[in-house]
């Protein structure tokens, strides 16, 4: 089965998958709000909706640096050195600004499931920096001259959607507790900033000194 990377760099992908995924943001802030407001289904509907998002944006992904490769492998060198310092400024916006956190319980009419999963796939598919960091971390993992990449892309991005559902749906099924936990531990919320910041930084310096050699 050539479109399933070496171990190494299984083992490298699932740990910056999971670390991703405990990081708070605009997708997290949906599930829990939704949760929190509407009840379980709403909120597994939301997250049903991102991960589809994702499912898109890694489509788009493998097309489209795909055919970079094809037309130009010095191009998709570039486009891994942007991605290696655009890692490095999510590390360094996690440390400085900390993570994006805050749901709210707001008593409503009951949303239907179809609209709370459109939210969810809203929020993915219209978030530009998820669109830039799919465009630009995913490539690090693959070669220019591996023929297998378009594969190997499609199946980390399935492996990100596949490691993603165990951290996210604990997350829906406690709502309530998680919400009031990362409110009252803050030092914890700052743990995952940095775990996140040290694994990005880490993967950007990795390709930046491969490509030195």
């Amino acid at each position: 089965m050539s479109f399933i990377p070496d171990t190494a760099t299984l083992i490298q992908f699932a740990i910056a998958t999971v670390i991703l995924a405990i990081t708070p943001g605009p997708d997290m802030t949906l599930f829990v709000s939704r949760t929190l407001s509407q009840g379980r289904a709403t909120g597994f509907a939301s997250m049903a909706g991102a991960l589809c998002g994702t499912l898109i944006h890694t489509t788009l992904v493998v097309v489209g640096v795909s055919a970079l490769i094809v037309a130009s492998p010095m191009a998709f060198f570039v486009l891994k050195i942007f991605g290696a310092g655009y890692l490095v400024f999510l590390a360094w916006q996690a440390i400085a600004k900390g993570s994006a956190f805050s749901p709210v319980k707001k008593i409503g009419p009951q949303i239907s499931l179809l609209r709370s999963w459109a939210a969810g796939l809203g929020v993915n598919l219209l978030n530009p920096k998820i669109i830039l960091f799919f465009m630009t971390f995913l490539p690090q993992f693959v070669s220019a001259h591996d023929p297998n990449a378009p594969g190997k892309l499609f199946f980390l991005g399935s492996m990100f959607i596949v490691l993603s559902i165990p951290v996210t749906v604990p997350m829906v099924l406690a709502a309530e507790k998680f919400s009031a936990a990362m409110k009252a531990s803050p030092r914890v919320t700052r743990v995952v900033d940095y775990l996140f910041a040290g694994v990005f930084s880490a993967f950007a310096l990795k390709i930046l000194t491969a490509q030195a050699k």
